[in-house]
């Protein structure tokens, strides 16, 4: 079976974990697919590429997180969920998942 990237796995949790919040109007069910992809990603990162880039891309992951909240009121939730989830691919493909392919 194929293995799903890290870079996808991490930017579907942060889509992902928005779209139940808004679908579902509960917090803490968009809060658990946040955690659930973002420990799949890191347990990926720390594989292929050691648990210093793991932590490095764990932080981007929760600094993204954090920071689509206050971008959201200048371009809108959707822009700046996806433009978090963008950055955070990018780096995930840049530190880990090019080394795996």
């Amino acid at each position: 079976m194929a293995r799903v990237p890290a870079a996808v796995v991490a930017a579907s949790g942060l889509i992902g974990g928005y779209g139940v919040v808004r679908w579902t109007k509960k917090r803490p069910l968009g809060g658990i697919v946040l955690a659930a992809a973002g420990a799949t990603a890191a347990q990926q990162w720390r594989q292929q590429a050691g648990g210093r880039a793991a932590g490095a891309l764990t932080v981007a992951y929760v600094a993204a997180f954090a920071a689509s909240h206050p971008l959201a009121k200048k371009v809108g939730a959707w822009p700046a969920v996806f433009g978090a989830a963008g950055a955070v691919a990018l780096a995930s493909w840049a530190v880990a998942d090019r080394r795996a392919a």
